[in-house]
Parts: structure tokens; C-alpha cells; sequence
């Protein structure tokens, strides 16, 4: 039983409550049952801190483990040395599991194996180290590994996991070789002084948005169910310190502690600084940037007790890339409406009427046009400088150069400056202005969605007419039922009289009576 309870003297100062034991058990002055009682509660309360606690430091080869099903919310596997970061099993959606790396004093996670694939909170599912980081769930045949052939996996103190072999003992400098480190493989998190390359993709959660790397830029990407992402925020190089050099290799972005995110070349001079709130002041707890579910890209730091914004990259809601979702309209000022209005906004997003396809065209086999247009001024869409444009000397020309156009979905023109902006991606926000010359053409698919609706029709119509079929054979089976019983006592009673009968409500009435008798006799 020893073995199972937790070290109290450890246990209290671990806890969040301001009560110590000032002597130890050994001591004349021993604690009253009130304080044992106290102890024993928050020993079993704070239980997944200490298992916390007691996580390895490093994982050698053999190492072994399924998740175990009583745990909640994370269960550890390995801590760094200053126990401010876990790694383990992260429980999503209460039955998937993830590898995460888990800032513990937040429970927040900074880092995915590979979070597009999820595994099951099952005993089936197993982690283990071979040299390589493994994790298998046979039964959705999700299998991810690290490929490596490793001595041991770490996890350090900026939350780098690690997989290392050996000591390198060049340039006289005895240090592990890293085969493998998460720093490498980023998901939605960058963390202070881990370097993002030219070769990495940052990717919000929801997997809509994406962060990447030009030749002197970052750039925010967004996927609206098209064949290529569609940027919508670029920032770039001032190139105030340093210049960037071209065929000196691509540039690289870096979370500096002291509240800025550095891009460079080559060298330790930055060719651009996007500064912070916290911009040159000392902070203690950690810095992150986070690209977020609603495509923003935004930097906090740990206050000790919450996390505190730092950085907002875009500040405009309007200029988010799809605020308002689908066929919505955002106006500054005046929030999300609909791009139609008969459509109306419910729960953030316009129901739209019309379905995405990769062919805004009439269909070809039956020649039937199932694509309706839909016209609206006063709009303008967002993020122009990135997208996409024509000059055309009419309205009609630039709707004409989106209606024979099969993989256009709307066009946006301007009639000051002749710019016919193409939308080559399902319609999103676009905005709304108070230029009635910004004119808005945009296509929806209709035929999937009448298929839909009608096939659905059908569906509820046929339903009811087996209900209505069930419903007249069952009165029909009842009726024949009666008839027969009917028939069958008034022959008995027939037979009992001689054939002389008295009336037919009181034949009726015995005749029930006598059925409901013979029910149940037959039952006794």
C-alpha cells in the first residue's frame, strides 16, 4: 500500500493552498485528524500532478506504454528537468489520444506527433522506443513513427523533444548527435528561440490555414477547397539591419525572448524585426506564437497564473480571411451579415444555398443549368492586394470572364479602376463597402442541393406512405378480427336461444362480454 500513496513532505509544497506542515510525523507535535484528513483529500485530488512528477527524464530503448483508461486529460510519459514540460498521451475529444508536449503549469499543448491522424484511448494503442519514437493503434491501422535509430529520447527545457545517439565528439565538444527533434516538425506552435525554416508549414488546428516562408516574407495561406491556397497577410522583410542576399541561402523566422520575432539570413543580425507588447522587456515565463483557428497569427507569453496576448498579426476582424464564413459579408464597424438577404446568419455562418464544386458550370450531360447567379453591390474583397485581377472595360466583360469560366466561382469589379477581381475558391467574407461602383457577381451550385433536398422529399414520402399502408392493413386485420369473433358468438348464442335473438345492442353487448370470457379463460 506504501508504494501507491504519495510523500506528503513533497506533497506540500506542491500544493496551491497556503497550508505546510511546520514539523514532520517523527516529531512530538503531531498533526491533529483535521490535518491528516486535509492531506489524504488533496493527496488523492492533486494525484495527476504527482504522476507528473514521478515521469521519467529519458526514454531508453524497450521503453514501453498504452494509455491508461481512468486518466481524463494527460497522462505523462516524460518530463523535462525542470518539470515545466510533459510529454505523453494528450486525450482529444475524450476518446482519440495524441503525442503531445504539454506546458504543464498551463496544461497547454505546444506540440502534435501527427495531428492530422488520431489514435483510440484504448490499451490496444501503444507507444514505445525502439530507436525510433513508434505509436500504433491496430484497429484504425494508424501507425506513425519517427524512423530513426535512436539511444535514447529527451525532452529539454525549452520543450524540444529529442532523439539522440552517442556523443559527437568533433571540434572537442562531447554533446549528443540529435537524430530527431520536434522543434523540426512545428504544429500550430512556435515557441521562444525554436527556428522555423523555409521548409516548415505551420498549421492552425482546424487545418483551414497555414504559415510559410518566401524569399523575404512570411505568409499567411488560407485552403478554401480549391486546388491551391489563396494568401491573405504577407509580411515583409524591412531589411533595416541586415539585407537579404540572394543565392546566400532562404531566410528563417525565430521567437526571441525578448519580444520579437526575428527573421534571418545568415548570421545573428536580423533582416527584420516584428516587435511585441513586451518588445525589449524581461519576462520570466514563456513566449509562444500560435497560428490560430480563425487564420490570425498571435504571440503570448506566460504570466505565471494565464496566458497574456502579445501580438495580433491581423487587428481588423474584416480582414480575417472568412470571419463570416460562407456567402458572408462583413462590414467594418457593423459586424457579419449575408451576401444574400434572403439568407440569414445563424450561428455565425449564412446558410448557404448552393454546394462547392469544381465545375461552376452547366452540367454538360444534361445540359441543364443548375448554377444561379447572384449579383450585389456595395462589396469589395478582401485581402486585393494578394488576389487575383483582370482589367476589363465593363461590368459585363468581367462577369463573362467568370461565367465561361468553369473553375471561377465570382467575380468582384471595379468600375473606378476597371479591376475585375476572379475568385477561383468557393465563395467566403467578402466586404462591405459604401461604393455602390464595387459590384459582386457570384455563382452557386444549386443541383446537389435540390438533389438533396428532393431525394430527402422522397425519403419522408415514402416513410408516410408505409406508415399510411401499415395503418389501413392493421384497421383492416382489426375489423376482419371483430367480424369473425362477432360472427362466431352470435352463432353460439344462436344455438343457447333456439335462434331467437332479443335485440342487437344487447347481442352486441354479450357478445363482447362473452369475448372478452373466452380471452381470458384462454389465458388462466
Amino acid at each position: 500500500m506504501a508504494a501507491f500513496l504519495p510523500n506528503f513532505q513533497s506533497l506540500s509544497l506542491s500544493l496551491p493552498f497556503s497550508f505546510k506542515m511546520e514539523t514532520s510525523f517523527n516529531s512530538v507535535t503531531r498533526p491533529n485528524s483535521a490535518q491528516l484528513l486535509f492531506l489524504l483529500i488533496t493527496s488523492f485530488l492533486t494525484w495527476p500532478c504527482i504522476e507528473a512528477a514521478a515521469a521519467a527524464e529519458e526514454l531508453l530503448k524497450g521503453f514501453e506504454a498504452t494509455p491508461n483508461p481512468s486518466i481524463p486529460f494527460f497522462q505523462p510519459l516524460l518530463n523535462d528537468s525542470s518539470s515545466k514540460f510533459s510529454f505523453g498521451f494528450f486525450r482529444v475529444n475524450s476518446t482519440q489520444l495524441a503525442l503531445a508536449v504539454l506546458h504543464v503549469p498551463s496544461r497547454e499543448p505546444l506540440w502534435l506527433a501527427n495531428p492530422t491522424t488520431l489514435s483510440r484511448w484504448s490499451d490496444r494503442t501503444k507507444v514505445f522506443f525502439n530507436g525510433s519514437l513508434v505509436i500504433s493503434d491496430p484497429r484504425t491501422r494508424m501507425f506513425w513513427s519517427t524512423e530513426t535509430q535512436g539511444d535514447k529520447l529527451v525532452l529539454l527545457n525549452n520543450s524540444n523533444l529529442q532523439i539522440q545517439k552517442g556523443l559527437d565528439n568533433s571540434n572537442n565538444v562531447n554533446v549528443p548527435t540529435v537524430l530527431w527533434q520536434s522543434f523540426d516538425f512545428p504544429t500550430n506552435t512556435l515557441v521562444e528561440t525554436q527556428n522555423f525554416t523555409s521548409t516548415m508549414t505551420l498549421l492552425s488546428s482546424n487545418g483551414l490555414y497555414s504559415m510559410r516562408l518566401g524569399n523575404d516574407f512570411i505568409g499567411l495561406y488560407a485552403k478554401f477547397d480549391s486546388g491551391s491556397d489563396q494568401i491573405y497577410w504577407k509580411h515583409k522583410a524591412l531589411q533595416a539591419k541586415a539585407q537579404i542576399i540572394e543565392g546566400n541561402g532562404p531566410i528563417h523566422v525565430q521567437v526571441d525572448p525578448d519580444g520579437w520575432l526575428g527573421m534571418y539570413q545568415n548570421g545573428t543580425t536580423p533582416v527584420d524585426i516584428e516587435s511585441f507588447n513586451s518588445f525589449q522587456r524581461s519576462l520570466d515565463g514563456l513566449l509562444m506564437v500560435r497560428l490560430e483557428p480563425d487564420g490570425n497569427l498571435k504571440a503570448y507569453y506566460w504570466s505565471g497564473s494565464s496566458w497574456v496576448l502579445d501580438y495580433v498579426a491581423i487587428r481588423e476582424t474584416c480582414d480575417l480571411p472568412s470571419p463570416c464564413g460562407s456567402y458572408g459579408l462583413c462590414t467594418p464597424g457593423s459586424g457579419c451579415s449575408c451576401l444574400d438577404n434572403s439568407m440569414e446568419l445563424s450561428s455565425g455562418e449564412c446558410s448557404s444555398s448552393g454546394l462547392y464544386s469544381n465545375d461552376m458550370c452547366a452540367d454538360p450531360k444534361t445540359q441543364k443549368n443548375d448554377i444561379k447567379v447572384l449579383r450585389r453591390g456595395g462589396v469589395e474583397v478582401p485581402f486585393k492586394e494578394w488576389m487575383r485581377y483582370e482589367t476589363t472595360p465593363s461590368l459585363e466583360e468581367c462577369e463573362n470572364a467568370c461565367g465561361n469560366n468553369c473553375s471561377c466561382y465570382g467575380a468582384v469589379y471595379n468600375n473606378a479602376s476597371g479591376f475585375c477581381y476572379i475568385l477561383d475558391y468557393p465563395i467566403q467574407t467578402l466586404l462591405g463597402t459604401g461604393d455602390d461602383s464595387k459590384v459582386g457577381y457570384f455563382k452557386i451550385k444549386e443541383g446537389a442541393n435540390k438533389k438533396k433536398i428532393n431525394s430527402g422529399l422522397g425519403v419522408g414520402v415514402g416513410l408516410l406512405g408505409g406508415a399510411v399502408l401499415c395503418l389501413i392493413g392493421a384497421v383492416g386485420f382489426g375489423s376482419y378480427k371483430i367480424w369473425k369473433n362477432k360472427k362466431r358468438v352470435n352463432r353460439m348464442l344462436e344455438e343457447e336461444t333456439g335462434g331467437v335473438m332479443s335485440g342487437p345492442y344487447k347481442d352486441l353487448g354479450s357478445a363482447s362480454f362473452r369475448s372478452i370470457e373466452m380471452c381470458s379463460s384462454g389465458h388462466r
